[in-house]
């Protein structure tokens, strides 16, 4: 039996639960669908980044060399400027662990060095009777640490007036392993700082560009597109060039590094105008500008965190290109200069075709150059596909 209809006229009565609302209950879901479904748009990224090993490797390589690069000094066998005369272009040792069947540790054998008068080269021969155990942990050659504290101790040392070269060492008997941990200093932090200056400049310039358009969006696409026409090499080399020489080491290096990072900002300027282009007709920009938001406050809040993920992408496929840059001008002599120490200083002593030949260990610093331009590009591949975690 139905309740009886309220007379014409009269209010109707409404009824309202007090009991608490669970959005939960409108749609049941399974624990795994949950997961999912309430997971963040960064947790989406980071699952769906594990799931590329490479670039998962790679984020882990570069993370080690990073963290090494803080403790350079500690991790070097000896001083980035200690000069063994007894050790001129020794070949690298090799690290042994048995001594006439007999397990010893870590050792080296000591060197014992003859000059061939026929070729004028130094020849390096081993002597098994002089066993040189590895110390670890020790007090070696003193250093400043970040040029501020001093300190002597080391991860691995020679032996008591022995020597360890595991790379060999260079025309003026310096250890090659010493100089290219010290050199990963400069050629690993010239590359963020670079795309630092690089993705301030493109997010600045191509957000303008791309959410104002006209006359300044026509002015920096010529401005672009004359800057993509002119090879990079020799643009480098003619910005190189023009450093005064008198310049500290440090102002040469930050005069590099600010040329590397504002000839780069391009490729970053195009893509940010191209997505701001299409952004700027959504209608939360509408929203915002009659609240009165104001064009840098929708720019930086409302449009850039939109794509941010894609340009952190983009970003770190740029940095191999400036290692690349700074290693290329200090091989050709006008990047760096000693007494800084990067990859591509330690690469100017093997430009001569003889003395690739006779010394062949100068090349190891081209090593880590290739390993960490591979491993960049391989995380950056899987950065750009976890970018986009529902696709």
């Amino acid at each position: 039996m139905t309740a009886p209809l309220p007379p014409p006229g009269a209010p109707l009565q409404h009824y309202v639960s007090t009991a608490p609302f669970d959005p939960m209950s409108v749609e049941v879901m399974t624990d795994a669908q949950a997961k999912i479904h309430l997971a963040s748009q960064a947790r989406l990224m980071w699952w769906k980044f594990k799931r590329h090993k490479l670039a998962l490797a790679s984020g882990i390589f570069l993370l080690v060399l990073y963290g090494m690069i803080i403790i350079a000094e500690f991790l070097a066998p000896y001083n980035l400027h200690t000069r063994n005369v007894d050790f001129i272009h020794s070949p690298p040792q090799r690290v042994h662990l048995f001594h006439d069947g007999k397990f010893v540790g870590p050792f080296v054998y000591g060197r014992q060095m003859k000059l061939d008068m026929e070729s004028l080269k130094r020849v390096y021969t081993n002597d098994r009777n002089d066993v040189e155990p590895l110390r670890f942990f020790c007090r070696g050659d003193s250093y400043r640490f970040w040029g501020l504290i001093e300190g002597n101790v080391h991860l691995v040392c020679p032996a008591k007036d022995g020597q360890m070269f595991l790379l060999g060492t260079d025309r003026l008997g310096r250890d090659v392993l010493s100089r290219i941990i010290y050199g990963a200093r400069i050629s690993l932090t010239i590359g963020l700082i670079g795309i630092t200056i690089s993705f301030v400049l493109g997010i600045v310039i191509g957000g303008l560009a791309g959410y104002h358009g006209g006359l300044f969006d026509l002015l920096v696409q010529r401005v672009i597109e004359v800057l993509q026409s002119l090879p990079s090499l020799p643009l480098w080399m003619a910005l190189a060039a023009i450093m005064p020489v008198t310049w500290s080491p440090v102002l040469i290096y930050f005069g590099i590094t600010i040329i590397l990072g504002m000839l780069d900002w391009t490729g970053l300027a195009r893509s940010v105008r191209s997505k701001l282009l299409s952004l700027r007709e959504e209608d939360y920009v509408l929203a915002a500008q009659l609240m009165g938001a104001k064009s840098p406050r929708i720019i930086g809040r409302h449009l850039v965190p939109g794509f941010m993920s894609h340009l952190i992408a983009t970003a770190t496929i740029s940095i191999p290109g400036m290692i690349l840059g700074e290693t290329a001008l200090s091989f050709l002599g006008l990047g760096l200069r000693p007494p800084i120490t990067s990859w591509g200083i330690l690469l100017t002593e093997a430009r001569s075709v003889s003395v690739i030949a006779f010394y062949p260990w100068l090349l190891f610093p081209m090593i880590p150059v290739i390993l960490v331009i591979l491993a960049f590009n391989f995380l950056g591949d899987g950065l750009r596909d976890a970018a986009d975690p529902y696709r």
